[in-house]
């Protein structure tokens, strides 16, 4: 029998563990500060920014969402950047991606504080997580990550197959998985839109971790009997038959593989629900390394 992974159960697991980590930080004068910069009016960030708050505040953080327009210039966002931070309240932030054409991301990921970095992009923070030292692991992947532990799917010495290789999820996602401990040990493969014979590979994959951005694309020929299949991907595809003449898929044929998994996770319902449930954790490490280093 395939089990299901719904991200919805696991990051309420975590979100009850994170509430008395709240709590206790409260309690010593610190109420954990997560802001949000939006540059410009981008539909899907302006949905992503609100969920964020929303949780913030469910959890009792303090939440802050700065909306910057359009054409605000590099210079005004990168003293607002400076302007965070410096802020004492603000223990979390980052700049929701992607930004207008005339704005320069990566020298703004660059003048974020890395202690403030709870997206996980600063170079020097992308760097921890390579040497396995990290202050922060960057959301989605530590959420496909926790899925893995929390479904106590045994991942040491397991084939484990990226598919992607975005600074996003795949490469980070690679990196995490061939560390040494929990929810990790394991020999780890990635493959890309270059990679030849790509089906060979991914029929290998003990664990197969899907984010590729392609509607459906692993199809159940490219996967191992009685594999665990983590699909990241979120597409939009036409529907005439649904409501909203949309819905969204996956990178993973849903219905065509999931018998011969294990284990899956669907579109929606899997890793969607973990990638703002671990930014609500890094921004609670965050606020407790704050505390501790006032202390």
């Amino acid at each position: 029998m395939t089990e299901l992974i719904l991200g919805k159960d696991v990051s309420a697991e975590i979100y009850a563990e994170l509430r008395k980590r709240i709590e206790d930080l409260k309690s010593k004068g610190t109420v954990p500060g997560l802001a949000v910069v939006l540059v410009g009016d981008d539909p899907a960030s302006q949905v992503y920014v609100r969920k964020k708050g929303e949780m913030c505040e469910e959890l009792g953080m303090k939440s802050v969402t700065v909306r910057m327009p359009a054409e605000t210039t590099q210079e005004q966002l990168m003293a607002k950047v400076d302007e965070l931070n410096k802020d004492p309240s603000i223990h979390g932030f980052l700049v929701q991606l992607p930004l207008p054409k005339h704005l320069d991301e990566e020298a703004v990921i660059n003048a974020i504080d890395p202690k403030k970095d709870v997206d996980c992009f600063h170079p020097s923070n992308v760097g921890r997580v390579l040497i396995g030292n990290p202050d922060f692991l960057p959301a989605t992947p530590a959420g496909v990550q926790q899925m893995l532990i929390r479904s106590n799917i045994d991942t040491s010495g397991k084939h484990v197959v990226v598919v992607g290789r975005s600074n996003i999820v795949g490469k980070p996602m690679a990196a995490i998985m061939v560390q040494k401990g929990l929810g990790a040990d394991s020999t780890v493969t990635i493959v890309h839109s270059r990679t030849k014979d790509l089906p060979s590979i991914t029929r290998q994959a003990d664990i197969l971790i899907v984010a590729i951005g392609k509607p459906r694309f692993i199809t159940a020929d490219m996967v191992k009997e009685g594999a665990v299949v983590i699909d990241v991907g979120t597409n939009r595809v036409d529907d005439p038959t649904h409501p909203k003449g949309s819905r969204l898929v996956g990178d993973v044929d849903f219905d065509n593989v999931k018998d011969k998994t294990s284990a899956i996770s669907p579109v929606p319902g899997g890793v969607g629900p973990m990638t703002i449930c671990m930014l609500m954790a890094n921004a609670v490490k965050a606020a407790e390394k704050a505390s501790e280093a006032r202390e």
